[in-house]
């Protein structure tokens, strides 16, 4: 993403949280930053979702550390499955 564009967003991913909620994934921009953002979203009445402050918003080159920290989580998760 380029410094020249202000706040844009890409939605790479999303998933149902609960009947209100999903979470979302994208590729965002912010002040000149390039951010991989994970947050959830609400649904309002006219069943449009707006994003809540509920998230975190990680610099992308932080990217292979939660590659990484999600693949050790894979691997526990599958000794707990059996």
């Amino acid at each position: 993403m380029s410094s020249t564009r202000k706040n844009r967003t890409k939605t790479i991913a999303k998933f149902q949280k609960n009947a209100l909620e999903e979470i979302r994934i994208s590729l965002a921009e912010y002040q000149g930053k390039d951010l991989i953002d994970i947050r959830i979203w609400l649904k309002q009445n006219d069943e449009a979702f707006v994003p809540t402050q509920k998230g975190v918003a990680i610099a992308k080159e932080k990217y292979p550390e939660l590659k990484k920290a999600l693949e050790i989580l894979d691997q526990e998760l599958k000794k707990i499955r059996g």
